[in-house]
């Protein structure tokens, strides 16, 4: 649970660092806490694209907080792991001047493009107009997420 009651899902599976105390400060030395905030992307990523959430709201997300070994992230530390979010290509501010809320990329618009190209070569769709319905729901979308 986190401060504002927001409880984690069970159908959520949380990795076995989220249980490691020092994860939840940020840490000094530069290639441990590079190491330390691409755990934290892996998990927002993973936690957000599971359940379908696209946009974090910074107060409201309850992985901040370990209830289970009492820890948590304070409102800096958040904002560090925010950041090389957003830096990373794996977020974007909704609200760029008050930065409470990001908008979540499940991937980052290169890998996007790279993936709707390939997918448009294989279909034999390359050089051709497609709509967005065609991209999102057609005929030749099989398999692709």
């Amino acid at each position: 649970m986190s401060s504002s009651g927001t409880i984690i899902p069970s159908s959520f599976e949380l990795p076995d660092f989220y249980h490691f105390p020092p994860f939840f400060t940020i840490q000094p030395v530069l290639s441990t806490r590079e190491k330390q905030l691409g755990q934290w992307r892996e998990l927002l990523l993973k936690y957000h694209t599971d359940l379908k959430i696209t946009t974090l709201i910074l107060h409201e997300c309850p992985l901040w907080k370990n209830n289970d070994i009492n820890r948590q992230l304070t409102k800096e530390e958040i904002q560090i792991v925010v950041d090389d979010l957003i830096t990373s290509g794996y977020g974007e501010w909704e609200d760029e001047h008050t930065k409470t809320r990001v908008r979540i990329l499940w991937r980052k618009p290169e890998q996007l493009a790279s993936d709707i190209y390939d997918w448009a070569v294989a279909n034999g769709y390359v050089n051709s107009i497609c709509t967005v319905y065609e991209l999102h729901s057609g005929e030749d979308v099989n398999g692709m997420s």
